[in-house]
């Protein structure tokens, strides 16, 4: 019997169907989040489904899959100067450090370069060393901290080079 592995791991642009899956993902990473952060409010864990929708209708949202299981997702809205910024990127517990992140991320830059996007920017808690670690290994800098949320986060931000595009 031959395994077909296309139908193992799937990125695609999520639908309302989603929906539940994508606030199941989020609600799972940002706790842990939350928790590696050391902050009490998370603005992740308080969306409802009408806040998931209105992102599917304005921005690019993906879902990854694994064996037709929902184990990541992303967001990422694209603005009018050719700019982007990344929320909601999170990954399920059990599903982080096997790559599922690096091919979302790597799919977002794909999608970005042909957009003509120039830079990429997103906000981390500057304390979850991982998730720097992360970021930093997929081209993401410190542009600057923030700690308008009560905690300092990061302002994380990667830069498209023109001529790749």
């Amino acid at each position: 019997m031959e395994i077909d592995y296309r139908s193992l791991f799937q990125i695609r642009l999520a639908s309302y169907d989603d929906i539940p899956s994508i606030m199941g993902i989020i609600d799972e990473a940002f706790r842990k989040y939350q928790k590696m952060a050391d902050v009490d409010h998370v603005d992740a864990l308080y969306e409802t489904y009408d806040d998931v929708k209105k992102d599917i209708d304005t921005k690019i949202v993906l879902i990854a899959l694994s064996n037709g299981e929902p184990v990541g997702t992303v967001r990422v809205e694209i603005n009018p100067d050719s700019t982007a910024y990344l929320t909601r990127f999170a990954v399920k517990v059990n599903n982080q450090n096997s790559g599922i992140g690096k091919q979302i991320m790597n799919l977002v830059d794909r999608i970005m370069i042909k957009k003509n996007v120039s830079r990429i920017c997103l906000f981390t808690g500057s304390k979850v060393t991982p998730l720097i670690r992360f970021y930093y290994g997929r081209g993401f800098y410190i542009e600057s901290t923030d700690d308008s949320r009560g905690y300092i986060r990061a302002k994380l931000v990667k830069e498209y080079d023109q001529t790749e595009q």
